[in-house]
């Protein structure tokens, strides 16, 4: 038999596919909490365009392989709003989803061999995506403190750079954490970038469904940073589009070319009858986010009523938030089997770091409603005491 590959060495399961499979068959209905699924539908004309594109032959088609032009000038409209950096259609291309568009993003990017800083916890499918592209993650701590506050740690974010070094790879809110990064820390990360020539990625799946009256803090604003920061936008999250497939990558103009070659040698062309839809959809989330991410805080906010006096690490944003199990002797994986017996599906987070990751359950609040996130503590419990 021949040998497995070498790219594959470090690859590993994200366990939510296990856990989704599990829930799925089980006997008795369970409380949801593993997986990033929304049980808030996208907006209704994103729908309708979608139903009509199923019928049209211009959006049956390969053409143009890097992004349809109206999604191309409304991601990048999106991202030069939101970072206060000009861009255009030229800038964009659109991706698979955005995950797609990281691994592309990779392959066109980083050597084999390269460091890539990331937070420790990071989602583990980044991970792998770094892997697969030759990369190797470099972690920084990003904990909670007794008041649940999430920080990372500056010091070792300057100590983390080498001379093998080639990007930071950043999310806020993170996945799975739900931290959000201040603007000190995108401040000493550019200035890092910049006196190191690295790049930035920015991961921005999540960046405007933030709680507690936070604001977006994009780094591509910051001195020095226009010609270094690619960032990479989903439908799946903000949009709630998740089964639509399309992400957008928009950077400097003089990365788009080997951001393209690479996304048509890996994908061809993105998914033809998503992307009028995403454009639509992403146009109205100008009027509609700021709802949506006031029904996901109040979601959030019971979790956190309901899980009062465990060491919980508060999200500023996002979909989820962090149990950490260790305090009580256990690991997540452990801590997932108990949450069964009670009627939780959760996932553990092996995998998901280097020193942060396996010490930690995760609470999906994206796709469950409030009146059935109710009573989720004392099962918590149960499960901690079992």
């Amino acid at each position: 038999m021949r040998n497995r590959p070498t790219r594959l060495r470090d690859i590993a399961s994200i366990g939510v596919e296990r856990m989704g499979d599990l829930a799925d068959g089980a006997q008795a209905a369970l409380l949801r909490l593993e997986n990033l699924d929304v049980d808030i539908p996208p907006c209704q004309a994103a729908i309708e365009r979608t139903q009509a594109a199923a019928q049209s032959d211009p959006d049956n088609s390969y053409l143009p392989f890097i992004g349809q032009h109206r999604l191309r000038r409304v991601a990048a409209a999106h991202v030069a709003a939101t970072t206060g950096v000009p861009y255009d259609e030229t800038q964009c291309v659109i991706a698979p989803g955005g995950l797609a568009g990281i691994l592309n993003v990779l392959l066109a990017t980083v050597d084999v061999g390269d460091e890539v800083v990331v937070t420790d916890p990071t989602y583990a499918g980044i991970l792998n995506r770094i892997r697969l592209a030759g990369g190797a993650p470099k972690f920084v701590p990003f904990e909670f403190d007794s008041g649940g506050r999430w920080t990372l740690d500056q010091r070792a974010l300057r100590a983390a750079v080498g001379p093998k070094t080639r990007a930071m790879l950043l999310m806020s809110p993170s996945m799975p954490s739900g931290g959000v990064l201040s603007e000190a820390d995108w401040q000493l990360a550019s200035e890092l970038c910049c006196h190191h020539d690295m790049l930035m990625i920015v991961d921005a799946a999540m960046e405007r469904l933030l709680f507690d009256g936070r604001s977006v803090c994009h780094p591509a604003g910051f001195p020095g940073m226009r010609d270094r920061t690619i960032t990479i936008g989903s439908a799946s999250k903000e949009l709630r589009m998740i089964g639509w497939r399309v992400g957008w990558i928009v950077g400097p103009a003089s990365l788009i070319p080997d951001i393209a070659a690479v996304s048509i040698a890996n994908c061809v062309a993105p998914v033809g009858i998503a992307q009028d839809a995403v454009a639509t959809a992403l146009e109205d989330s100008r009027h509609s986010i700021a709802a949506y991410a006031g029904a996901l805080q109040r979601r959030r906010d019971l979790l956190l009523e309901e899980l009062r006096g465990l060491p919980v690490g508060v999200p500023g944003g996002g979909w989820s938030l962090l149990l950490r199990v260790s305090d009580f002797g256990i690991d997540g994986a452990q801590m997932s089997t108990r949450l069964l017996d009670v009627g939780i599906a959760a996932t553990a987070m092996n995998g998901w770091g280097q020193m942060h990751g396996a010490q930690y359950i995760r609470f999906v609040y994206s796709n469950e409603p409030v009146e059935r996130l109710r009573g989720v503590g004392d099962k918590v419990r149960r499960a901690l005491a079992a």
